[in-house]
């Protein structure tokens, strides 16, 4: 006897998700894919193609500015859509920690490679890069790795949620003031001090020739700075941890009673008069004994002497 199924309750296939180690090392190919077009193909494209038919620098800034956001937030939002398909917790986390653990092991090895002239420097820079590469992958394949990428994504650093949005609004708002304040300050030192360079090249190891890493460094470095502070400042406030101790501090300083203006002033007045006569007491005080200790019917103390003696007595002791 057949039995017929209805296409919705019949058992779908589920999709294959990605390991979390292969899922964040693509993620970390786009990114540095989304780089390298936003920095560098696309400004050289456009200086090349489109700069010399405007011929004003005015609407060539005019266009090449939306035209930027255009091209980088639909690299973004193609980005997210394809995250959204079958990858697992902590691959946003993960592939922060490979882009930043492969800049470190760049540097390493480009500082080692550097350090050394000739065949040398290339040799050792090239193990220390293969051990570095060997323990890198590792750790991320690895239980450990796997951990600390899905706990601080779990943590809410990669996210654009609130938590507890409508509790301590108050320390909230200033923690951000305060976060803010520190970054724009360090962002603002660089630009108008001039530490950076117009153009930033790095020399290149292995005989290769020098790259330019950032046209422009002098204006973007700092804006990008003040974005990274902002977004910090912004996520640190929605870290659960940190918000519930921001939202008990607030909870905590609703219950302070404030003295008033003229309650203040009163109690001020008073902690400077009585400030005032221990200071007088302690003087008398000090006085009255030093007197009496030193008095020649006592002998407690040495009797003062004429500085004139006091004089001689250093001289004498010094000898």
């Amino acid at each position: 006897m057949a039995t017929a199924v209805e296409p919705s309750s019949a058992p779908s296939t589920p999709h294959k998700t990605l390991s979390l180690p292969i899922a964040s090392f693509l993620g970390a190919i786009y990114v540095v894919a989304v780089l390298a077009v936003v920095s560098y193909l696309l400004p050289r494209i456009w200086v090349e193609h489109v700069t010399p038919h405007i011929r004003d620098n005015f609407l060539d800034w005019v266009f090449w500015l939306p035209t930027l956001a255009l091209v980088t937030g639909g690299l973004v939002w193609f980005g997210t859509r394809l995250a959204e398909d079958n990858v697992p917790v902590g691959t946003r986390a993960g592939v922060f920690l490979m882009l930043v653990t492969a800049a470190l092991i760049f540097l390493i090895v480009r500082e080692f490679a550097l350090a050394f002239d000739g065949v040398a420097g290339q040799v050792l820079g090239g193990v220390i890069g293969l051990v570095l590469l060997f323990l890198a992958v590792r750790l991320f394949t690895g239980s450990t790795g796997n951990r600390w990428m899905t706990s601080l994504e779990e943590q809410g650093w990669f996210s654009t949620h609130h938590y507890k949005r409508s509790l301590g609004l108050r320390v909230r708002r200033l923690t951000i003031l305060g976060i803010l304040l520190i970054g724009a300050s360090g962002a603002y030192t660089l630009w108008f001090q001039g530490l950076l360079p117009n153009r930033w090249t790095m020399t290149m190891p292995f005989g290769l020739e020098p790259i330019v890493v950032m046209n422009n460094a002098a204006e973007v470095i700092p804006a990008l700075i003040f974005l990274l502070t902002l977004w910090i400042a912004w996520r640190a406030v929605n870290v659960p941890t940190f918000a519930e101790f921001l939202i008990a501090t607030e909870a905590e300083m609703n219950k302070v009673s404030w003295s008033t203006r003229k309650r203040l002033a009163q109690d001020t007045v008073v902690v400077l008069i009585t400030t005032l006569l221990l200071t007088i007491f302690l003087l008398v005080v000090d006085l009255f004994w030093g007197w009496l200790l030193s008095n020649r019917y006592v002998g407690v103390l040495p009797s003062a002497a004429p500085t004139s003696e006091k004089a001689g007595q250093f001289q004498e002791v010094k000898w």
